[in-house]
């Protein structure tokens, strides 16, 4: 009798944990869509009477005379979003093949949790530094007349999430079977060559993933970028001068909405803004995922 018991109330004990899970699974999307809905809502207003090309492609963010287009914010965006991404990978890819197959206990026990603490640092600390320290290094030595720049930008986000390129990719590399690394050495390759041309291609899918994903929270980033990069929506000119300022998404929204009038197109523009971010970041989401089902499928990976 007592045993029936027993399987009674764990057999109800594990119903009601799927159930649990379930209802949490649920919410997380109905959240998803009500933000949706919301931002499309809310931004109606603006593809209608700007125009959906006029207001994505435009190039003139000029709020005082209703002229809104995207096409500053795009590019400075996207300009930022190259660099520091470039400084992502120089730096993070390395640094995590170092910790998961090169470094000792005693390396180990010093760059964990120093990343661990850079992870953990506010973004509004790293764009207080970066105004204090990146930004006045910036002008007083390249000679510009202000450092609030693309460059500046580009740099204080770059460094910013080194630790989350670096956790990805080290965990990925060290998912990797040992059978896999202990084949290649037993046929004479060398350590170096056994990372190479075994471990790298085994996590590549894991690599990939992780340097899609920092994209997404390059692009996200508030609040560093709106104290360094000037927060002027202008097109740069060469369209490659990153020591030049300007705008991103992120940075129009937050120094913009606080003293914008509810109701009017200058409100719904910014709720524009935002929405156009949230497909892009949901796109490289979705893109993660389809490009990581994608090299498994066809190298295999971790």
């Amino acid at each position: 009798m007592d045993l029936l018991r027993k399987q009674f109330r764990r057999k109800y004990q594990e119903r009601f944990i799927e159930t649990v899970l379930f209802i949490t699974a649920i919410t997380s999307i109905v959240v998803m869509l009500l933000i949706f809905y919301f931002l499309i809502h809310e931004s109606l207003r603006a593809f209608a009477e700007v125009g959906v090309y006029s207001l994505i492609a435009g190039s003139k963010w000029h709020p005082a005379g209703e002229i809104f287009g995207m096409l500053p914010l795009i590019v400075s965006s996207l300009l930022i979003t190259l660099l520091a991404l470039f400084i992502n990978i120089l730096i993070g890819i390395p640094l995590a093949i170092y910790l998961a197959e090169l470094s000792g206990p005693r390396g180990k026990a010093i760059l964990k949790p120093a990343i661990e603490l850079l992870a953990g640092v506010p973004s509004i600390v790293y764009g207080f530094l970066g105004v204090l320290i990146l930004v006045s290094y910036l002008q007083q030595n390249l000679d510009m007349l202000t450092g609030r720049s693309l460059l500046a930008g580009a740099i204080l986000l770059g460094i910013m999430f080194i630790p989350s390129i670096t956790t990805i990719c080290e965990d990925s590399l060290r998912a990797v079977p040992k059978e896999f690394k202990e084949g290649s050495l037993a046929l004479g390759a060398t350590k170096w060559q056994t990372i190479r041309h075994v471990v790298i291609p085994a996590a590549f899918s894991g690599i990939t993933v992780a340097i899609i994903l920092n994209v997404g929270r390059i692009i996200g980033e508030t609040m560093a970028a709106l104290l360094v990069v000037g927060n002027v929506a202008r097109i740069p000119s060469p369209i490659f001068d990153v020591f030049d300022q300007g705008a991103t998404f992120t940075s129009v929204i937050a120094g913009e909405m606080g003293e914008v009038a509810r109701g009017s197109l200058h409100y719904h523009a910014l709720f524009a803004v935002g929405f156009v971010l949230l497909v892009l970041v949901s796109i490289l989401s979705i893109l993660a995922d389809l490009v990581r089902a994608r090299i498994q499928k066809k190298f295999g990976g971790y």
